[in-house]
């Protein structure tokens, strides 16, 4: 899930909002931390969901009652955020939502503050109280998201001006209401969403009037750091695909009246811009480094718990070691293939050519499903639902927002059937005057086993599905999400299946989880200044291979678009195979990967400390009680021993990533070959006379 990515609304608006729940409705990317994205029109491809199981919070089988009591304290938080950023509270699934829009209204910080705080303060008093141990976890997980966001809101106030990126607020805003998964009778509230934000409702100003004189309110600070120029340049450049947009979102769903507000919107946000141009581009800052304390708190909010100088360290060997795997399967693959190649990007080049187009890419992809879900039935991975996945192209529109692959979550709360939807995005929208960047990462066919396996399945898919339809507390399926822990299940979904897909699957795997290596130390080192822009795209387009498109949407994240979020990959990655592999050695032969990856899915979002503490004082226990009772049924029926070896599911060790870092690694060292990344390869003499190429690949 490429998420949570959307540019962030503003530095102060929805802040304590988003903190709380960190993008868990944004469109992925990451950045939702991560919903959605693709390619079309908003009109393309609908997405059309069955009934599907109970929600964890919704309608279905009554919940336990530790269950039921934890949600009720939840419900305080989510009161905070359906007043502060209704939209996205909405469309997660908080009712009564739909005609509301986000409070820009003066003093919106300190009405924030105040209604966040008194919810902070009810849940410590409901903490001492409380005995039940489960009911006490979720509620330090309550607390800690409150206190999350306070930290984060008053850092943003300190630093930074406003700014707010009006027309993806109500593109957003309105896209939340106008889907195919949202049942016709909610979908005219978005009417009377459009006239708020537009000002014609009574009692309602501009949207984007407000978001001018929240920013004018504090331009007179001169001490604040402005956004940066790259940010604001690209909202004002996407701003007219925003509104062409809303309208094809209207038209699509054959709701009457929006032409007269839409055209009010539309002069408002002309003018917005013209104010952005003159009175905020001045104030924003040429270099796109966050202040260091706000990159702390990024990293922070995205769940990222390792020391920076230990996760460039790992990233650094990982993204080494992958790379030398993938050049020691390139020759193999090539002769697989009657190429007569041997290093690994010119493998990657030729296999990129077997693109997909138009009508082809969907049915592919659908083709593609079955056939893991075939591996993941025989190998015994995971308990797949019933049900059928969906995906589909993005609009233009939805890949401004979200210019990479990603999940789009289903509602959490009152789920009555939406289900989550794989969405692609085929090209990111232009700047005025610019080409159009055109991805070739993800529509050529090797790339379908991975990218299927980490947003479909055995990845978020099951991720939410397991939330929905299995049922868990609110705490756990919203308070406890961040991009650590929803992202470093996708990526370990990814390694799961690869030992089962053909050669150049498990090529283009290895690839994708180099790019994650690569995030891991370009993301921190283009924050402290040690890699430039330019650097960083010749690394992931020379040395993981990424097009042109997807390099510079990556560098984006790292800049400006998610800063810190990108990491995030490779540390829960990182985490989720220490947990295992403890599990591992402490069961041994008696470890059963299905019983431990449903164990895992059953426990929500929850971060890897508190994963770990369920793996050790629940799962584990269990495993072990269960596994005396077979012996002791065995011995009863004179059967003797363990059950045979052939009787257990496959098991597979996973070694990347996890590597402690090494000073040295002779000619091919880390540092080296850090230096070699950034610097460039040495002449082709030294680099292609009889030794494997050492340059990085790509990981999606």
């Amino acid at each position: 899930m490429n998420a949570p990515l959307s540019p962030r609304i503003t530095r102060s608006a929805a802040i304590l909002a988003v903190a709380l729940i960190l993008a868990v409705a944004s469109p992925a990317a990451f950045a939702q931390a991560k919903t959605a994205a693709k390619k079309g029109s908003p009109a393309a491809a609908p997405a059309k969901a069955a009934p599907a199981p109970a929600s964890a919070a919704g309608a279905g089988p009554k919940q336990p009652e530790w269950i039921q009591r934890s949600n009720a304290n939840s419900q305080l938080l989510l009161g905070v955020f359906g007043k502060l950023a209704p939209e996205e509270a909405g469309q997660m699934g908080v009712p009564g939502l739909d005609t509301e829009i986000l409070d820009l209204k003066p003093g919106y910080e300190q009405r924030a503050d105040e209604m966040s705080q008194a919810a902070r303060a009810t849940l410590a008093q409901r903490l001492d109280a409380e005995k039940d141990p489960e009911v006490r976890e979720d509620l330090e997980i309550l607390i800690d998201r409150a206190d999350l966001g306070h930290e984060q809101h008053m850092l943003e106030h300190k630093l930074t001006l406003p700014f707010f990126d009006v027309a993806l607020t109500e593109f957003q805003g309105l896209r939340a209401l106008l889907d195919e998964q949202v049942p016709a009778e909610r979908r005219s509230a978005a009417l009377v969403r459009l006239r708020k934000y537009a000002g014609v409702e009574p009692g309602y100003t501009p949207f984007a009037e407000l978001a001018e004189a929240r920013t004018r309110e504090r331009l007179p600070e001169k001490q604040l750091v402005g956004p940066s120029r790259e940010e604001v340049e690209r909202a004002l450049s996407q701003s007219d695909t925003y509104v062409k947009g809303i309208a094809q979102l209207f038209d699509k769903y054959k709701i009457d009246g929006y032409q007269q507000p839409l055209e009010q919107l539309q002069k408002q946000l002309a003018a917005y811009d013209a104010f952005v141009r003159a009175e905020v581009i001045p104030r924003a800052r040429t270099n796109f480094q966050l202040p260091p304390e706000l990159y702390a708190m990024a990293l922070k909010q995205f769940g990222n718990d390792m020391a920076v100088p230990e996760l460039t360290s790992r990233a650094s060997v990982a993204f080494e070691e992958i790379q030398n795997q993938m050049q020691a399967m390139a020759p193999r693959l090539a002769q697989e293939k009657g190429w007569n190649l041997t290093d690994y990007r010119d493998v990657l080049k030729e296999l990129k050519k077997k693109q997909l187009a138009g009508d082809a890419i969907l049915p592919f992809y659908e083709k593609r499903i079955a056939e893991i879900e075939d591996i993941i039935r025989r190998e015994k991975i995971v308990t797949l639902p019933q049900r059928k996945m969906l995906i589909r192209l993005a609009s233009e529109a939805e890949a401004a927002t979200i210019p990479a692959p990603n999940m789009q979550a289903p509602r959490l709360i009152g789920n009555t059937g939406e289900m989550g939807t794989f969405v692609l995005p085929l090209q990111i929208p232009n700047q005025t005057g610019e080409k159009k960047l055109a991805f070739d990462d993800f529509t050529f066919e090797a790339a379908s086993w991975t990218l299927t396996a980490h947003e479909g399945r055995p990845g978020h898919d099951l991720q939410f599905a397991s939330i929905v339809e299995k049922g868990v507390s609110l705490a756990r399926a919203l308070f406890a999400f961040n991009s650590v822990n929803v992202e470093g299940w996708g990526l370990y979904a990814e390694t799961e299946l690869q030992p089962y897909e053909p050669l150049e699957g498990q090529f283009i795997a290895l690839q994708i989880r180099m790019m994650r290596a690569a995030r891991a130390f370009l993301d921190p080192g283009l924050q402290a200044g040690t890699v430039t822009k330019d650097e960083a795209m010749r690394v992931l387009q020379d040395e993981v291979g990424l097009s042109e498109a997807m390099a510079t949407q990556e560098v984006q994240r790292y800049t400006f678009l998610a800063p810190g979020q990108a990491p995030s990959y490779f540390v829960g990655y990182s985490r989720l195979l220490q947990i295992r592999q403890r599990a591992e050695m402490t069961l041994g032969k008696r470890f059963d990967r299905m019983r431990f990856t449903d164990f895992v899915l059953a426990q929500g979002m929850l971060p890897p400390r508190l994963l770990e503490k369920a793996v050790t004082e629940e799962f584990i226990p269990s495993q072990q009680a269960q596994a005396a009772g077979n012996r002791r049924e065995d011995r009863a029926g004179g059967k003797g021993g363990a059950a045979s070896a052939s009787a257990r599911p496959r098991l597979r060790r996973l070694r990347v990533a996890v590597s402690e870092p090494r000073e040295s690694r002779g000619p091919r060292g880390s540092r080296a070959c850090a230096r070699r990344r950034l610097n460039g390869p040495p002449p082709a003499a030294t680099t292609r006379a009889g030794v494997p190429s050492n340059r990085a690949t790509r990981p999606a």
